[in-house]
């Protein structure tokens, strides 16, 4: 059944792929789907352009959606990678690192290595050397909810 509404619709098989798979992409959204049905479309142009030659079997198209699929998810993935990392906000929920290079005065003594802090509204667990209640520290680093600080 597939192969005879293929062979119907000749080079526009690549265009109702391509479609169909943009489609797809919108119903369940994930950002993949998309560059595939490029590479459909892609390969449905080339149909058209090259429908008449003897060398443009079906073996060739599939090989050239392939590759053209390949190439497009890499790219795709490049563009939506670069695009993710420029924010004006680079901590956004990851409260812990922000903290990073914030001074503050310790509630609790570091004793064995572990104190306290309060910055803003919060209390934190910090690392460090030990250190009398009252000094001044700063936030040199984060793991997890836990700070390092040394004092300054």
């Amino acid at each position: 059944m597939i192969t005879r509404i293929v062979a119907e619709l000749g080079p526009w098989a690549w265009w109702v792929l391509g479609i169909v798979l943009l489609i797809l992409e919108v119903l369940m959204p994930g950002v993949f789907l998309v560059w595939i049905g490029v590479a459909a479309i892609v390969t449905g142009a080339l149909t058209m352009l090259f429908w008449g030659a003897a060398w443009w079997a079906s073996q060739v198209q599939w090989i050239v959606f392939a590759m053209l699929s390949i190439a497009a998810v890499l790219v795709g993935r490049r563009v939506v990678l670069s695009s993710a990392r420029k924010t004006d906000e680079p901590f956004l929920n990851q409260r812990a690192r922000s903290l990073v290079g914030r001074t503050a005065t310790l509630d609790q003594p570091i004793t064995e290595g572990r104190g306290r802090i309060r910055l803003d509204d919060t209390v934190w667990s910090v690392q460090g050397p030990d250190l009398p209640v009252g000094t001044r520290v700063r936030v040199v680093a984060s793991s997890g909810r836990d700070l390092t600080v040394e004092p300054v």
